[in-house]
């Protein structure tokens, strides 16, 4: 299994979530963010006095899924959440070792998991 974070404009995050549903990713924690990389500082306005903004508003998605859903994810979060422009965002994949349920208490091995021979 991995575990995938997505930080992406927040205009994109409709278009980016029916695409993953569309490829059969339905489960996923979405968290408003702020942070910085190249993205250029901007001017805002707040009661008629103007400042500058250095950090800028992010959505973070985070999905964990198994290893043979990966690829198709990345490129779906690529295809619908890009513009081009400097600020679209970072993809981070990361290893799961272990997840459990918390209802049952049980490790949580996916159906998917074991078509494709057990988890990762």
């Amino acid at each position: 299994m991995k575990k995938i974070e997505a930080i992406i404009r927040p205009e994109k995050i409709t278009e980016t979530i029916k695409g993953l549903k569309h490829i059969g990713v339905t489960g996923f924690t979405v968290s408003q963010v702020v942070g910085r990389g190249k993205q250029k500082d901007t001017e805002g306005v707040y009661r008629g006095k103007s400042y500058k903004v250095t950090l800028h508003p992010k959505v973070k998605l985070e999905i964990i899924l198994s290893d043979y859903m990966v690829e198709p994810t990345i490129h779906t979060i690529i295809k619908t959440a890009h513009t081009g422009e400097d600020g679209d965002g970072k993809i981070f994949v990361y290893p799961i070792l272990e997840a459990y349920n918390i209802r049952t208490g049980l490790p949580d091995i996916e159906i998917d998991d074991l078509k494709q021979g057990g988890a990762s």
